[in-house]
């Protein structure tokens, strides 16, 4: 036996290796660089066979053992290996070669033997039988193994030799077997002692059997004498049922007649209170029409109460607006008169009285400026000796008179601008007023017209709110006409 094939996929390094045959029946060598993968071959033999360092996967072992590299990440990986089984070493029928696979996952360690699904016990129980047992793990010899062995004292060659000799399994069968022996002999005297209760339990059993064989005789007796009484008190009872029964067939013959009479007397009251109850939702059907009838009356009443005196607030409404208007049409040709007549006024008597009044104002106070400048000049001259002592007195005086003089001149100027601008807010302010009232009276116009058409259409609208009640009323008269038919149907029905 020898392996003839190994096929690796995403182990460790070898992201998609081809299939490495053929291998030799004797001795094979790998050869390479360090890095090369040649630990991950030897670990890959070793995963398929099932070493101790790979027998239990957990999820993150198994995460480690899929290729990492680069391009898209592997999420399962698996090894086969082919061997020679020319020698019948492993015990598979007419098979001149078995094929082992384990293939690994997130989530998943699978087993398979000669491309078919199988357990990892079946796997084992096939290795263990050609020789690759865990009790002797020396069919692999890893890499410083031999100078470890060299180098063992005789204790250690002697264990050595026993395990791959196999005499361990033995011993450790033989320390099985030897607690599995003891835990017989317990099992044993546990096993005597339940025997001894059931021997007791049945001696118990055997003295209540006898009692209850003779309870079930007097039980016998017990019950065969109640039936005797039972049959002697039901013979009694059919006896007085016979005679009560030709009692109930009397009573039930009279009981008979009377209900036909009863019957009959029933008919006839209810065909009377049929016609009652006819003439009865007749007359209520009456008296709700007449109710109805009264109510739509009063509720016509008030409503043309009511659209009287909407139509006289209506024309009451009109009569004042209109006044309005033409209270607004007279104002309006008033204000237009008085307008005009201030304009003109404004134009022909008070512009040029306001003209001739400034150039006078201008004049006098010209005139008053000269005749004062000449009366301060004669007093100046009269007391001016007296008044100053000296020049720079009389130029400082003067100075501050001239300036007195320009100040006076300012606010005169002033006042001018200030009557000119006042003038021409009054004129503007004639103008906004006579565009605000053609406005005003374009709007008055515009609101007679909505006002005009909005009367039109509430006068539609009631009319149309007239009309869709007498239907209502109609319709609800229709119904309550089926609902008293259908009332009398189901009385007629009932009865």
């Amino acid at each position: 036996m020898h392996i003839k094939q190994i096929t690796i996929s995403n182990f460790r390094s070898f992201k998609q290796q081809p299939e490495i045959q053929p291998f030799s029946n004797g001795t094979n060598s790998v050869v390479g660089r360090n890095g090369s993968g040649k630990s991950n071959l030897f670990a890959a033999v070793q995963f398929v066979l099932l070493a101790p360092m790979f027998y239990t996967l957990r999820a993150e072992e198994r995460q480690s053992l899929l290729h990492e590299g680069s391009g898209t990440t592997a999420v399962s990986a698996f090894v086969e290996i082919v061997f020679d089984n020319s020698d019948n070493r492993f015990s598979l029928e007419n098979s001149d070669e078995v094929v082992l696979r384990r293939t690994i996952g997130h989530k998943k360690d699978e087993f398979f033997l000669q491309r078919k699904r199988a357990t990892k016990t079946e796997i084992m129980s096939l290795l263990e039988g050609a020789g690759f047992s865990k009790s002797n793990p020396y069919y692999i010899v890893q890499q410083g193994k031999v100078n470890a062995l060299c180098t063992m004292n005789d204790s250690e060659r002697l264990r050595l030799l026993k395990e791959v000799a196999g005499t361990t399994v033995y011993d450790e069968k033989k320390a099985e077997s030897l607690v599995k022996m003891e835990e017989n002999k317990s099992s044993i005297g546990k096993i005597d002692e339940i025997l001894e209760t059931i021997e007791t339990r049945l001696d118990e059993l055997r003295g209540e059997k006898e009692e209850l064989t003779q309870y079930q005789k007097f039980d016998r007796q017990r019950r065969a004498m109640e039936y005797t009484l039972y049959d002697l008190e039901l013979q009694k009872a059919r006896a007085t049922l016979d005679s009560i029964e030709s009692d109930r067939t009397a009573g039930t013959e009279a009981l008979s007649e009377l209900h036909e009479e009863a019957r009959t007397t029933h008919e006839a009251i209810r065909g009377i209170e049929t016609r009652l109850k006819t003439t009865s939702n007749a007359l209520r059907r009456n008296r709700t029409l007449c109710k109805d009838l009264e109510t739509d009356q009063s509720k016509a009443i008030s409503q043309r109460t009511k659209l009287e005196l909407e139509c006289k607030e209506l024309h009451e409404q009109v009569k004042v607006g209109e006044a309005t208007l033409k209270s607004n049409a007279t104002e309006l040709k008033k204000l237009a008169v008085q307008i005009t007549k201030a304009e003109k006024e404004l134009e022909n008597d008070i512009q040029p009285k306001y003209d001739s009044a400034l150039q006078m104002l201008t004049r006098l106070t010209n005139e008053r400026d000269e005749a004062q400048k000449k009366v301060d000049g004669l007093y100046a001259k009269q007391g001016r000796g007296r008044k100053f002592t000296t020049r720079e007195e009389r130029d400082q005086y003067l100075q501050s008179h001239i300036q007195e003089l320009g100040v006076d001149k300012t606010e005169k100027e002033t006042a001018l601008r200030e009557n000119q601008d006042a003038l021409s807010n009054l004129r503007r302010s004639a103008e906004s007023d006579k565009k605000e009232l053609e406005k005003r009276n374009a709007d008055i116009e515009k609101k007679t017209l909505t006002l005009q058409k909005l009367d039109k259409a509430i006068d539609e609208k009631k009319r149309d709110r007239l009309e869709l009640h007498d239907q209502r009323k109609e319709q609800w008269r229709k119904s309550e006409e089926l609902r008293e038919k259908v009332k009398e149907s189901r009385d007629f029905l009932h009865q």
